[in-house]
């Protein structure tokens, strides 16, 4: 796979590329924000769908065996966890399953757990279904998340928090839990009797030899109050075609979820995204091998121009994903000052941190799924956003 060539994207109605004006009032910038990845996907996927296409007949799909026994090997040989095939449902995307998750488990002023900064939308999907958020915020410690366990426990021993969201790997900083806090989060949970709901949507993308622990794969008991969020869209750039798998160890949790799934009027996948799974995690594999070494090269990139060019800008060097979290508090600006800086005099498109609410103030998230030239390209205009 030739990382290095850049596809055009201009005219897909790609939301990263084509959105720009409509969102932020320019067409100029390059984006390096929505965290998809600028890389064709692998051709074994494309091949596959080729094949569906070319049968021409698109008429009501399901997900049968071979789907489910797709997603079981994928997690058994990445990440040594032997999935039951009867555990597993499927859903559109992530931020729906744990839309679903909220509505099937908690009730309206019911408190969930999450840990802030974090993914935009834990907040939305609580909030717009009329529960509140709660948040353990994450400690920093050069340049490294921690979790505040103290406070944790306090706040998980609410009586009206009966959800707790877990991000692991994390997003937007790319740090990934260790067994040990994985446990710590486990036994306080049982303790409260917490249902944890956990986006692993990251963890095929694991960086410089580090190791992905499925929550739910640490004991039968915590599996039991576990629902695991997992899909090949981050991992092989296919989030296009909406499809996420969601592992249910406990039945009547199961039954529940797939029940709220089905009010909504979600059933099946559409026959392109079952087609995609099954290749992507049956064939996928030797691409996302070749991928992730040059994910690591363009990190390392972005950590020594940041050393030799921005020294006032510092990062939080990921354990997985192609997302990394700069830190620009020492530059004296506002979030304001900051964001429109990037996008007026840098001509660059960030995240800002602020939309990873409390603990994102001061940062911006920068997506180096794209070719090395681009990334050499965006710091030569974050550089030039500072001056």
């Amino acid at each position: 796979m030739n990382f290095d060539h850049k596809e055009n994207r201009i005219g897909t109605q790609s939301v990263k590329w084509d959105k720009a004006k409509a969102l932020f009032g320019t067409s100029d910038a390059l984006p390096m924000w929505v965290a998809d990845m600028d890389f064709r996907a692998p051709e074994a996927v494309i091949d596959a769908l080729k094949e569906r296409l070319d049968h021409g007949i698109f008429g009501y799909t399901s997900t049968d065996a071979k789907t489910k026994e797709a997603v079981c090997t994928w997690q058994s040989k990445r990440h040594n966890w032997q999935v039951d095939p009867a555990s597993i449902t499927f859903s559109p995307g992530i931020v729906t399953a744990l839309s679903m998750a909220v509505q099937a488990f908690t009730e309206p002023n019911d408190q969930v757990v999450v840990q802030s900064p974090v993914y935009t939308p834990f907040f939305h999907m609580v909030e717009k279904n009329e529960r509140r958020i709660l948040h353990n915020l994450l400690d920093e410690e050069n340049g490294r998340y921690y979790i505040n366990f103290e406070d944790l426990e306090a706040k998980l021993s609410e009586s009206s928090v009966k959800m707790f969201i877990l991000c692991n790997p994390h997003n937007p900083s790319g740090r990934a839990w260790s067994r040990d806090d994985l446990m710590k989060i486990g036994e306080m949970c049982l303790r409260n009797d917490v249902i944890v709901v956990s986006d692993e949507i990251h963890s095929d993308l694991m960086l410089y030899g580090n190791n992905h622990t499925p929550f739910a794969s640490l004991s039968e008991e915590l599996a039991r109050i576990s629902l695991t969020c997992t899909a090949p869209s981050k991992t092989f750039n296919i989030a296009g075609l909406q499809a996420s798998a969601v592992i249910i160890p406990d039945s009547y949790k199961r039954a529940r979820f797939t029940a709220t799934l089905q009010r909504q009027g979600i059933s099946n996948l559409n026959a392109f995204a079952v087609t995609a799974i099954e290749a992507a995690y049956l064939k996928g594999g030797p691409w996302l091998d070749e991928l992730i070494p040059y994910l690591e090269k363009n990190i390392d990139v972005v950590q020594s121009f940041l050393q030799d060019e921005l020294l006032a800008v510092k990062m939080m060097k990921p354990d997985a994903s192609y997302l990394v979290w700069l830190d620009f508090r020492a530059c004296g600006l506002s979030d304001a000052e900051l964001n429109q800086r990037m996008l007026k005099q840098g001509k660059i498109i960030l995240e800002p941190g602020t939309k990873y609410g409390a603990g994102g103030e001061g940062f911006m998230r920068i997506n180096v799924g794209c070719s090395l030239a681009d990334v050499k390209e965006g710091l030569r205009r974050i550089k030039n956003a500072l001056q």
